[in-house]
């Protein structure tokens, strides 16, 4: 069996704190809580947090499907560098930004999610594990020379290929067996 790349799980979890850290702030923002400052802070921590793990990193092996509008933010990722590709720094901003937004009972489900993703990424990062960006491959162009067949001469339905031979005109057919009318 294949090794588990904690580092996808860690996205995926990550990115589902993020948004319910974003949701949660928004709650206690509008609903006027005391603390909303933290409110405010999960707000932001929570755009941070979609930002950075919005672009998901390229498998080891086999092939990894893109999200929508990835390859955006993954130019952004790429400029920070080291400071997101290395899941040690990953893990340690999760965890920091996570403190502040547990002081509020609206943010306190996101906070423990960022905490579990920032152990699924230290976890990844003691493995070895670290960010890659997924490289779109340049397209190859069918060449129109050998491979390619002309299109169908007849409608659909077509016959089986076997009877598409034309069989040959013999102008009539004998009966071999002769005939007698009462």
């Amino acid at each position: 069996m294949g090794q588990i790349e904690w580092a996808m799980w860690a996205n995926e979890q990550a990115l589902a704190a993020g948004l319910i850290l974003l949701t949660g702030g928004i709650v206690a923002v509008a609903g006027q809580f005391k603390g909303w400052y933290f409110a405010a802070y999960s707000i932001a921590a929570g755009v941070l947090v979609c930002l950075l793990e919005y672009p998901r990193s390229k498998r080891k092996k086999g092939s990894t499907m893109e999200r929508c509008g990835q390859k955006y933010l993954t130019a952004v990722v790429k400029l920070l560098g080291p400071l997101t590709r290395n899941y040690y720094i990953r893990a340690i901003l999760h965890a920091a930004l996570a403190v502040p937004a547990g002081f509020l009972l609206s943010t306190i489900l996101g906070t423990v999610c960022l905490g579990i993703a920032s152990g699924i990424y230290l976890l990844a990062a003691v493995r070895g594990e670290e960010w890659r960006p997924i490289e779109q491959k340049p397209r190859e162009r069918p060449q129109g020379g050998g491979t390619m067949k002309a299109p169908p001469s007849n409608p659909p339905p077509r016959p089986p290929p076997d009877a598409r031979r034309k069989q040959p005109e013999l102008g009539g057919q004998v009966n071999p067996i002769p005939v007698e009318v009462e």
